[in-house]
Parts: C-alpha cells; sequence; structure tokens
C-alpha cells in the first residue's frame, strides 16, 4: 500500500510519524528522532506532509518545501476533535493525518524566514512591553506603601519619580530610595529595548515590499503593517477580505437555532494581538475624522453617526482587515478617492 499523506506530530527530541494510503488506513506510525528525521521522510517522495501549528512547525515546513513537499499546517483547534481514545503521540499523529484529509479543512503555509524575522520583534516588543507594565505597577503600589501617591498615567510616574525620590520630606527611608533607584535605571533600560526594538520593526517595514504597500492605508503604519505581513502569510490562504477579516475575529458571532437567527458581538478569534492593532488603527482614523475627506472617512463618518465611536471602530477595523488582503491578494496600490 502506497502511502499518500504522513501526518508528524511534532515535539523536541523525537517526530511520531503516521503515514496513510489513499483510504486513509495507517501504513506506519512510528516515533523517529529528530536526527534521522530528514534521511525517513526521504523514503517517501512526493507525499503531501500535514502537522499542527507550533514553534517547530514553519522551520520544518520550510526544510519539506525545499526537498519538493507540499506541507500543509493545521490549528491545533481544528485536530483535536479528531484524537480518538487516550493522549499520546500514536494517537495524535493519526489525528493529524484524520484532519488533514477533511475535504473543508483550511491550511496554512509556513512562514519564511522575513515573516519570521518580524514576528519575533513583535514579540520580543510585547514581552518587554509587558514587564515595563509590570514594572510601573509594581512601583506605583510600592510607594503607596510609603504613603506616596502618583496620578494616574506612565508618563506622569515617570517625571514624578526622580524628583519623589530626592524628596527629604516624605517617608521614604534609606533602603527604600536606593530601592526605587533600581527600578528607576531597569525602567529607563527597558524604555532604551522598547525604543531599539521600535526602530527594528521601522526598519523592516521600510525595507519589506508588502509592509510598505500596506502603510498607504490611512491609520496603519510601520508597527501594524509588519505584524499583519508575519501573520497573514500568504494571501491565496483566505477565499477573500471577509475570510480574512474573519479568522481575525472581526465578524459576528452566531447562535441560532431552528429557524430562528442570533447574531451578537464579534467571535474575537484568531490572532488578538493583529486584532487589537487595527482597531487602535481605526480609533486614530476616528480622531482625525472631522477635517478628512476621501472616500473611506467619509464612510467612517456615516458609521459613526449610524451606530457610535465604540461600534464603528470594530466596522472600520474588519473595513481595514478586507483592504489589506486585497492590496496584498492583488499587489496593487489602493486609492480611496478624494
Amino acid at each position: 500500500m502506497s502511502v499518500e499523506l504522513i501526518a508528524i506530530d511534532l515535539a523536541k527530541n523525537v517526530y511520531q510519524l503516521c503515514g496513510v494510503n489513499r483510504a486513509g488506513k495507517p501504513v506506519f506510525n512510528k516515533q523517529v528522532s529528530r536526527t534521522k528525521f530528514i534521511q525517513t521522510i526521504a523514503q517517501y517522495p512526493g507525499v503531501t506532509v500535514a502537522m499542527e501549528a507550533c514553534c517547530n512547525s514553519n522551520y520544518i515546513g520550510r526544510v519539506l518545501l525545499r526537498m519538493g513537499y507540499k506541507v500543509n499546517i493545521i490549528p491545533p483547534k481544528h485536530v483535536k476533535p479528531f484524537v480518538k481514545g487516550n493522549k499520546n503521540d500514536r494517537n495524535d499523529a493519526f489525528a493529524i493525518a484524520e484532519a488533514a484529509r477533511r475535504p473543508n479543512m483550511h491550511f496554512v503555509q509556513p512562514r519564511s524566514i522575513e515573516q519570521t524575522d518580524m514576528s519575533i520583534a513583535h514579540k520580543i516588543r510585547e514581552r518587554r512591553i509587558a514587564e515595563r507594565t509590570a514594572l510601573v505597577n509594581q512601583v506605583r503600589g510600592l510607594l503607596m506603601e510609603y504613603g506616596v501617591t502618583v496620578p494616574l498615567g506612565i508618563h506622569k510616574l515617570r517625571a514624578d519619580l526622580p524628583f519623589i525620590l530626592e524628596d527629604a520630606e516624605n517617608e521614604l527611608s534609606i533602603i527604600a530610595r536606593q530601592q526605587f533607584q533600581l527600578l528607576l535605571e531597569e525602567w529607563q533600560a527597558l524604555d532604551i529595548l522598547i525604543s531599539e526594538q521600535d526602530a527594528l520593526i521601522k526598519r523592516q517595514a521600510h525595507t519589506d515590499e508588502k509592509a510598505t504597500r500596506l502603510m498607504q492605508i490611512k491609520g496603519i503604519a510601520e508597527l501594524t503593517s509588519t505584524a499583519i505581513v508575519s501573520h497573514m502569510g500568504a494571501s491565496h490562504n483566505y477565499k477573500n477580505g471577509r475570510h480574512y477579516a474573519s479568522c481575525l475575529g472581526l465578524v459576528p458571532k452566531e447562535y441560532s437555532s431552528g429557524g430562528k437567527q442570533k447574531v451578537g458581538g464579534i467571535t474575537k478569534r484568531g490572532n488578538k494581538y493583529v486584532r487589537r492593532l487595527l482597531v487602535q488603527c481605526a480609533w486614530s482614523i476616528i480622531r482625525r475624522i472631522e477635517s478628512a475627506t476621501d472616500n473611506l472617512s467619509l464612510w467612517v463618518k456615516k458609521v459613526i453617526e449610524r451606530r457610535g465611536k465604540q461600534i464603528a471602530s470594530v466596522a472600520i477595523a474588519n473595513k481595514l482587515a478586507r483592504i489589506v488582503w486585497a492590496m496584498s491578494h492583488y499587489k496593487q496600490d489602493f486609492n480611496y478617492g478624494n
């Protein structure tokens, strides 16, 4: 029996390979070490390879693409319903094979090196921002232990903290002043690191053709354009602009039964980071809407008048996602008109 599909359950040091024939019956389901993986997979030229999306799948996918294999990457949540019995590597690999053979399953392709570079730049930046936020909250809370309160806002605390440390009339002890000085220096170091990440992302945006094209859209700048390019992958992975907006969770969720249709808020599925950035882009358009006269701004004004700014921000984010897909798919500049 010839092997038509090989499903791979990836791990750190060992991979579980499940080969199935045209009928979907397992031909083999064996464990292979990472060092012998390429040698083993080379014995089955021309087969389709499927795997779950994970931190290792993009690298393995690029290697297999260079070897001439067709690679399909599946989101883990679409594989879980096909796991039968106890959870183990054999059952997981067979579940991947079952999911990969479904006629309506949507696959993605491995990220390119350039997309991976953009992705890690954003992930490192987000981690450092989270660390800075945690540090600022800790500083604010610890100051209250000594009866020192600062108005809300990171900029206000950044400006006031040096003066608080120099103020001899507050109840800060010598040890407390030393500790807060160390926290301030740590904060300043994080500011420098975040600024370096911002500079890197800007360079990536202006050297990448896709990101540069997306920055023509009103409200979208370097941060959002590079995040979209790194996440979207190939535009042909999506049927149309609405499909891409749906993958970002920017379409209404539905709970209908018995012929009664119930539509609620947005689904919030998919990549929440890109979705959040698009909503922020929408708010940047809303804040500058009064003097704008292009077609997009006129449409935004009508939506705001009809539904209010809060709902309009999500509707604008949805529209931006559709425009992003169209520009990426057709590789054309977009003209809003006068």
